[in-house]
């Protein structure tokens, strides 16, 4: 946990940014505007965003950025047909221009079916405290002190060669949701982090890696010391990597990179891909997918979840879903769109931004952790691979062929061995849900969490 010994100091007065009121008047007021203009439904979004990030090198300040802003957008439907318009400009009358513009463009766009506001009986009544802001802002230089903090602890490990910088940053973020259906939503969170890159070696032969911690609350990051520790000892871990032949083995993914399996399935099982037929799991809803001990989890609920909200970005009301749920597939996410479109209802896992529409996408993603340690779990492995770092997109979601740059260590007789670099993993999607074995080593860190799993008989391309 992070601690300050003169936290009350950091308190600034965000009155001014905590407070919605203003973007919550202006999104009412574009509502009532582009009925006036014609338009037979409206919705308005207000987002604000504000940040700031402070990074060091060999002590000292590189930079030092902030950026603050307030955007909005008009969604406004004239009969099937649909416009989106946004500004950051709504001076003087550009409200009444801007929903005239809106209602001019949608007068003229083609028919779509399954454009639409979001049921009225579906819309979010409750909004339950998330605990999503953090009322300690923290200063410009209590971020550099962490900053500072976390580099000095990568350096001072034995074998590291130099720094690659070390960054600390904070921000506040937020929406207001208005519809001329009568809903009425906002909410604010916050955020923090720290991140540090160390290197070992010279030249041709430098290795480098990482450790970050992020989170809506001070209180719940990891402590800059502890974040620069554990990026240097990972760095000199790397140190002299090996190639070696290829080969089909287990592999074993640290939670660093496992998460990105359950990005995977939860990226084939949107909506929006499953309406074009562009997923290579369009065909595989009610399926036994993994092992029946498999859950993946989205939870919007969750407090202090780094992706969490009560209501979607049409209003919907939220909940704790079961993607995968005994290793079966049980659901797409989906928007109102996209619900009409596969004939089903909405999920509410609308996004959006200020110039765009809305589309389907995940809150806070988690598959559960299962019985056996990471220990265990490479117990019996005579050769395998534990991969530690991805490198590049090579995933087909149309047809599930899975093929990843990759970097980690040799197993050996169950142990970790030597560094292993530039090889690449591959097989077929289906293949590693069916074979996935998780760890019980679940932490939730990231936006999506998984513990180590472990992948059998993965093609590793080599020397």
């Amino acid at each position: 946990m992070i601690s300050s010994p003169n936290a009350s100091s950091l308190k600034s007065d965000n009155s001014d940014l905590l407070d919605q009121s203003a973007l919550s008047t202006l999104a009412h007021r574009l509502v009532e505007a582009a009925k006036r203009a014609g338009a037979d439904a409206a919705d308005a979004v207000a987002v604000r965003g504000v940040s700031h990030g402070v990074e060091v090198r060999d002590g000292k300040v590189e930079s030092s950025e902030r950026s603050e802003g307030d955007d909005v957008g008009l969604r406004v439907f004239v009969g099937r047909r649909q416009a989106v318009v946004s500004t950051n400009d709504v001076s003087g009358d550009n409200v009444a221009v801007l929903a005239e513009r809106a209602v001019a463009m949608a007068r003229v766009a083609p028919d779509d079916e399954y454009v639409g506001l979001a049921d009225p009986d579906l819309l979010a009544r409750d909004f339950p405290k998330l605990d999503l802001l953090d009322p300690v802002t923290p200063s410009v230089k209590e971020l550099e002190r962490r900053a500072v903090e976390a580099e000095e602890a990568a350096l001072a490990v034995r074998g590291v060669t130099k720094s690659s910088g070390a960054s600390a940053s904070t921000g506040i973020g937020g929406m207001v949701l208005v519809t001329s259906t009568g809903f009425h939503g906002a909410y604010l969170r916050s955020s923090q982090g720290i991140s540090m890159t160390a290197i070992v070696g010279e030249g041709t032969n430098m290795e480098r890696d990482y450790a970050y911690t992020s989170a809506l609350h001070a209180s719940d990051l990891e402590s800059p010391a502890s974040v620069g520790k554990l990026a240097g000892e990972r760095t000199v871990a790397r140190a002299n990597p090996r190639k070696v032949a290829s080969c089909k083995v287990p592999v074993v993914f640290d939670p660093r990179v496992s998460n990105t399996l359950v990005g995977h399935i939860v990226g084939a099982a949107n909506g929006a891909s499953i309406a074009r037929k562009t997923s290579f799991l369009k065909d595989s809803l009610g399926q036994q997918l993994f092992n029946s001990n498999i859950r993946i989890i989205d939870d919007p609920l969750r407090v202090r979840g780094l992706r969490s909200q009560s209501f979607d970005a049409e209003g919907v009301a939220v909940k704790k879903l079961a993607i995968i749920d005994e290793g079966v597939l049980t659901t797409w996410l989906l928007d109102c769109a996209t619900a009409r479109e596969l004939g089903m209802t909405t999920t509410g896992h609308a996004h959006r931004g200020v110039s765009s529409s809305p589309s389907p996408g995940a809150y806070n993603l988690h598959m559960e952790a299962g019985e056996p340690t990471p220990a265990e779990l490479i117990a019996d492995i005579k050769e395998g691979f534990y991969v530690t770092d991805l490198i590049g997109s090579g995933v087909n979601g149309v047809t599930g062929d899975y093929s990843r740059g990759a970097g980690g260590f040799w197993i050996e007789n169950g142990q970790l061995t030597y560094a292993v670099s530039e090889i690449t993993i591959a097989g077929h999607l289906f293949d590693i849900f069916k074979s996935l074995q998780p760890a019980n080593d679940l932490q939730f860190r990231y936006g999506v969490n998984a513990p180590t799993v472990r992948i059998e008989g993965l093609t590793i391309a080599g020397r």
